[in-house]
């Protein structure tokens, strides 16, 4: 009989393996925080977290003390699905199916695999693995509040899984959201000279910021991504990709609410990127609006150092290929490990094709196997 497993099934499940795999290697902490936020800035670590009650992040420790801090990361959490048995994992022709499977699961299993081919072998650093929860929708308190479990960070290198596959990651975008609100007057559609139409209102203001996002597309970082991306060089971004006003054909608007993704190379900054939407937003003659910040993940720096073109030579030892590139994706986690003082670099078994967050979402088999013996091959010493 086929049963129906759910996603808080699924990462209680995974959690369980995880724990007992990796304890047979490292000493295994449970780290469940309250889930009210309190930050300390002295301390520099979140005294409490925000996120989603119930969830369990582990760490696992092979402590070395002398040698070079390794810290893995990865996430057990997904993206809401509909439309395909998300939940029910299948495998066909080299390919597994389902939520989560290419980001980030598969890399979970594949760091799995690598501590077990070195349970027996010593390891050439100091290593922690962090697995944690809710990457999918903001996870910066969460970082700060597990940084005391994590020391030495000054000067420590982490190991991102949730990545792309083939090549290694040096490099990330940043993301600011806004949220603009049109204010307009409610009257009755046959009588709209009495009214303000909001949607209308807001249809200038999208006209604007269209215009920038030509001259921001323009925008090109010196870092190169992937040829399967589509383009050569890290690109900025904006999008307009939720417009919601009016709650009937008949009725004249009073409200329209714009979400703005805009996403930053590594040579932008939120400051610059936020004063320049503010200002074409007001260059908007006769339109009444109101903003509210979401999303918010700061630029890191450009990543170089020894230890990456020592895992990227790895990877192609391994797959054949091989490079260092930038990442088309936005995340807490460069940002605030380069405020500790920490390296971080990525490779992952996410592809363009995966179709990460998407309907029948997969995770080629192959490349898990291949990132397992990558990274086995990384930290034995």
């Amino acid at each position: 009989m086929k049963r129906l497993i759910t996603s808080a099934c699924l990462v209680a499940v995974c959690l369980l393996v995880l724990a007992e795999v990796i304890a047979r290697v490292f000493f295994a902490q449970d780290i469940s925080g309250r889930f009210d936020y309190g930050y300390n800035p002295q301390a520099g670590f979140a005294e409490h977290a925000d996120g989603t009650g119930g969830r369990v992040n582990l760490l696992a420790h092979r402590r070395a003390p002398g040698r070079p801090r390794l810290i893995f990361y990865a996430h057990v959490d997904v993206v809401p699905a509909q439309g395909w048995p998300a939940f029910m994992p299948r495998v066909e022709g080299g390919r597994i199916y389902g939520r989560g499977a290419s980001d980030m699961k598969g890399s979970i299993a594949a760091l799995l695999l690598a501590l077990e081919k070195v349970a027996a072998r010593p390891l050439k650093y100091d290593v922690t693995a962090m697995v944690t929860t809710d990457e999918e929708t903001g996870q910066s308190q969460q970082l700060h509040y597990l940084a005391r479990y994590l020391e030495p960070l000054a000067g420590a290198y982490f190991f991102n899984m949730d990545a792309s596959f083939g090549w290694v990651g040096i490099a990330d975008l940043g993301a600011l959201q806004l949220e603009i609100k049109v204010k307009g007057k409610s009257v009755h559609s046959a009588m709209s000279n009495l009214g303000e139409n909001a949607v209308e209102q807001a249809a200038l203001l999208v006209a604007a910021l269209l215009k920038l996002k030509k001259r921001v597309t323009k925008r090109h970082s010196r870092v190169s991504v992937h040829p399967e991306v589509g383009i050569d060089k890290m690109q900025a971004r904006l999008n307009l990709n939720m417009i919601h006003g009016g709650i009937k054909v008949n009725v004249v608007p009073d409200e329209c609410v714009i979400s703005i993704d805009r996403r930053l190379i590594p040579e932008e900054n939120i400051e610059d990127a936020r004063k320049e939407l503010l200002d074409t937003l007001a260059s908007v003659p006769g339109v009444s609006w109101e903003v509210s910040s979401g999303l918010i993940i700061p630029t890191a720096c450009i990543r170089e150092d020894p230890i990456i073109d020592e895992l990227a030579a790895l990877v192609r030892e391994v797959t054949g290929s091989s490079g260092k590139y930038g990442q088309m994706g936005s995340g807490d986690l460069p940002h605030i490990v380069e405020g500790w003082g920490a390296l971080i670099f990525g490779l992952g078994v996410i592809r363009a094709e995966n179709n990460i967050h998407g309907k029948d979402e997969f995770v080629y088999q192959k490349d898990i196997e291949d990132v397992a013996e990558i990274i086995a091959r990384f930290i034995a010493a």
